[in-house]
């Protein structure tokens, strides 16, 4: 196996054998360093505070705090970074893609110029930074105007700068074994003529593939992050890493509190990899799962003393982590960490009106991220605030007992009708992912639904893709909505279908005989039937393991799915919440 240790943006080369460069020290020198390094995840192009109220224990109860929101995330950083000159600070992933209109409809760009002004050291790549696929990703990092997508780049930067942060992704790799990003970053901290040297591992989730449109990573492989981590070990201490630092795109969750320094109840993904993990790693920076912990994980495993930490999801925490290194030793001889609510400005939504609290300190908005935002949302609005229609009530995607939901049958609804015309694809059925759904759709007082609210919806720019699927791959792709190769079912991810379409399932059966009944126009659906079916570009490539949907013949490519969703506003409204009574789930 090639391995790439490539140096980042913020990094510093460093060659020879470190223990004689550190030799060079003087007796002077003082005994240890302290060192505060910052971490982030999962901000997902939130420029706005999200309405999200955290309920964190205060001095005379649970307390409810407005969080999030990049000039107050860019704040809380900056305070962070002041108690001390010794500073880093890493993402663990997920900063773009599935983003609000604001930053999505500029394909992320002001949420990388915002945190260019927060000035961070590396972000290792999550599975949402390949929604637009591994070139964009690339414009991203190194900036420029070249069009990947179905939206136009540099509408307002002309051109785009890019990143001035360091993107890593040491376990992706093209099929020659380069990297296609950084492995690793260095950077450099010293005082009274010690010097320290944190070293950084970035690394994506190697799922990735499953989550994201096939195509967006086409030529890419996604290797084991364990095993890709602990041979970049001794390599970045041969470059004179003397504290080193995982950012992995990879999390789990914990029964403790968002502040509470805890393992409890520990679970998830990240426990395979901590228990396979070079013990020499001093922190691991999380993400992917949207949860806040603090876990010290050598009170689980002695043998593996990490310091595991994640900051939950949209800006909404921070996670202040304490290191102490012995500048004779060359070691972490303390760590700690803490996340920190991120509290901005109180807000009225779907909790009530949320104050700010005085329980916690509030942040002031930076002025130069500020700036930035503004700026894009001013670009955005005439396009957001356009109403589309109207609807009687709110479209929710919270699943029904059959694990459908009234949003996706909206939008299963709305790409046949805008498909099933001959001369556009003669679409007979359509599938829609949960995945895909990202936001409810909830009108105004007035009944009223503007494009905004469908972008928040369907943020990703898929096409809608029509093919002929027969009969019997229809079931083969509902079968694969369930686990295969066992009788135990693991999270299910059930398509919502377009009306006049039904069928039922029974996870009692064994793989390959759950799904049976199904009905189109009335009539069953035999497995020489030829079925015209429309869906999202995502499932069209086998997005989410549908790999039968990604089969079919007489393929055709239409429009974007948020311009079915606004065109079936323009036909139907007013619309009502279609009820989630397509799917029969066989209780028993």
């Amino acid at each position: 196996m090639m391995w790439a240790a490539a140096i980042g943006l913020a990094a510093v080369a460093l060659a020879g054998c470190s223990s004689a460069w550190h030799a060079l020290a003087p007796a002077s020198a003082p005994p240890h360093i302290d060192i505060t390094l910052i971490g982030f995840n999962d901000l997902h192009g939130h420029l706005d505070p999200p309405g999200i109220a955290l309920t964190v224990p205060g001095p005379a109860g649970p307390v409810a705090v407005p969080a999030g929101g990049m000039a107050y995330l860019a704040s809380a950083v900056a305070a962070l970074k002041a108690r001390g000159p010794h500073h880093a600070v890493v993402s663990a992933g997920d900063m773009v893609g599935a983003s609000p209109l604001v930053s999505s409809l500029f394909l992320d760009e002001p949420t990388i110029e915002a945190v260019n002004q927060m000035q961070i050291d590396f972000n290792a790549v999550g599975n949402h930074e390949f929604d637009r696929g591994w070139r964009e990703l690339l414009r991203l990092q190194h900036g420029g105007c070249e069009k990947h997508t179905a939206r136009q780049p540099c509408q307002i930067s002309q051109p785009f700068a890019g990143a001035q942060f360091g993107f890593l992704a040491a376990n992706t790799l093209h099929e020659d074994g380069r990297t296609l990003l950084p492995a690793t970053g260095l950077k450099r901290f010293t005082q009274g003529g010690a010097t320290v040297v944190m070293g950084f591992i970035g690394l994506t989730l190697k799922a990735t593939p499953a989550m994201v449109t096939p195509a967006g990573v086409a030529g890419l492989r996604f290797e084991d992050e364990v095993e890709t981590a602990n041979a970049l070990v001794p390599m970045l201490k041969a470059q004179g890493a003397d504290v080193i630092v995982v950012v992995i795109h990879e999390g789990g969750r914990t029964s403790a509190g968002p502040l509470e320094e805890s393992c409890a109840g520990l679970s998830g993904d990240i426990l395979p990899i901590l228990e396979r993990l070079d013990p020499a790693v001093d922190v691991v920076v999380s993400g992917h799962t949207h949860q806040a912990y603090v876990c010290d994980y050598g009170r689980v495993n002695a043998a593996k003393p990490f310091l595991l930490t994640s900051a939950g999801q949209y800006g909404t925490l921070l996670t202040d982590i304490q290191l102490r290194v012995d500048t004779q030793t060359r070691r972490v001889v303390s760590k700690t960490a803490r996340n920190l609510v991120v509290q901005s400005q109180a807000f009225t939504g779907s909790q009530g009106h949320v104050p700010v609290s005085a329980a916690f300190p509030a942040f002031e908005a930076d002025a130069q991220v500020q700036k930035i935002i503004d700026t894009y949302r001013a670009a955005a609005v005439p396009l957001a605030q356009r109403p589309v229609g109207q609807a009687t009530a709110a479209v929710r995607r919270v699943p029904a007992a059959s694990l459908e939901s009234a949003l996706g049958n909206l939008i299963a609804d709305a790409q046949w009708l805008a498909t099933h015309a001959p001369e556009h694809g003669g679409a007979q059925l359509s599938f829609m992912n949960p995945g895909g759904l990202r936001a409810d759709l909830v009108p105004d007082e007035q009944g009223l639904v503007r494009f905004g609210q469908l972008f928040g919806v369907q943020p990703f720019g898929n096409q809608l893709v029509v093919k002929t699927l027969t009969g019997a791959q229809i079931k083969d792709a509902l079968e694969q909505q369930f686990a295969s190769g066992s009788n135990t079912v693991q999270r299910p991810r059930v398509l919502s279908v377009s009306k006049d379409f039904a069928y039922r399932y029974d996870l009692a059966q064994p793989p390959g005989a759950r799904i049976g009944g199904m009905v189109l126009q009335g009539a069953p659906l035999l497995p020489d039937a030829q079925v015209r079916v429309v869906m999202s570009s995502y499932l069209d490539s086998g997005g989410d393991n549908f790999s039968v949907l990604a089969q079919g013949r007489d393929r055709r490519v239409g429009m974007l799915d948020v311009d079915a969703l606004e065109a079936y506003f323009r036909a139907q409204s007013p619309v009502s919440p279609p009820a989630a009574n397509r799917i029969t789930r066989v209780e028993r």
